[in-house]
């Protein structure tokens, strides 16, 4: 369960805070600084998994893209910081991106290509407050790997199963598909991009 540290403080003072060589991840929710859920294995499993095929995928397609070790997303608004899972940054707009060079703090959209979040405990920042954050920034894609079937049934379905939710940004909003079992995830970033829904869970 998240253990909040329940003092309202704004996102420079949530980076002038953040310790240095942190044991767990931090992230800032609505003006409060919230400790996040130590990964469990199957959790860094996964996330490492996708990591890697995205990262070959990368480089085998020589796409201007790369995968950071630490990122921290600023959403718009001065009460909100995360660190995504994973992040696929673009490195043709990186440049314009005010705070990375120093701080490795991403600020625009446009910036991100796609951000993944591996769903645990804490499922309703997943699917309602990110995924919101998400798309008023502009990014592009975000998936939601719910490889437990943990998220609400008005989100998954009924019965709860495991489900990958890829979203894209159409005309300004998230547009929704969600993949089980053997199904193929189609995304748009990364077209070629064939594994099944069972083929990431398993992290094979």
């Amino acid at each position: 369960m998240i253990q909040a540290i329940s003092q309202q403080v704004t996102f420079d003072e949530f980076i002038d805070w953040y310790p240095e060589n942190a044991e767990h991840r931090y992230e800032l929710h609505n003006g409060v600084i919230v400790k996040m859920p130590k990964p469990t294995g199957k959790h860094s499993e996964i996330a490492g998994f996708l990591g890697g095929e995205l990262f070959l995928l990368i480089r085998q397609r020589q796409l201007p893209y790369f995968i950071p070790k630490e990122c921290i997303i600023k959403p718009y608004h001065d009460k909100s910081g995360y660190k995504p899972d994973l992040i696929v940054l673009d490195r043709l707009t990186i440049n314009s991106e005010p705070r990375w060079a120093k701080e490795s703090i991403i600020t625009m959209g446009k910036s991100v290509r796609l951000v993944v979040e591996i769903v645990s405990t804490n499922w309703q920042d997943d699917y309602a407050l990110k995924l919101n954050e998400y798309e008023a920034m502009g990014i592009s894609e975000y998936w939601m790997a719910d490889y437990l079937g943990l998220g609400g049934r008005r989100y998954i379905g009924s019965p709860k199963q495991p489900t990958l939710s890829v979203c894209q940004l159409i005309n300004g909003e998230y547009q929704i598909s969600q993949f089980r079992g053997d199904e193929s995830i189609v995304s748009k970033v990364f077209p070629e991009f064939n594994l099944t829904v069972n083929q990431i869970f398993s992290a094979l």
